[in-house]
């Protein structure tokens, strides 16, 4: 499955969230770290939805680039 992350990075790391899968979170110091442990945490949260019996949430979340005007 592919999911939606969303990273944010901060004056001394990064962050990155899975819209689809509440909870699921890393945080690293750089983008690379983040991404492996993102990806990490998605494995480690499906595995604890399977094991507590918990339905698997389907990707649903989409992005896009929104363009505005500042004045």
């Amino acid at each position: 499955m592919q999911y939606l992350v969303i990273f944010e990075g901060g004056s001394t790391s990064f962050g990155a969230h899975v819209p689809d899968l509440p909870g699921c979170i890393a945080v690293g110091k750089s983008k690379e770290e983040v991404l492996k442990l993102i990806r990490e945490a998605i494995e480690f949260h499906i595995e604890g939805l399977k094991l507590a019996g918990l339905p698997i949430p389907l990707p649903a979340s989409t992005s896009e680039i929104v363009e505005v005007e500042t004045v």
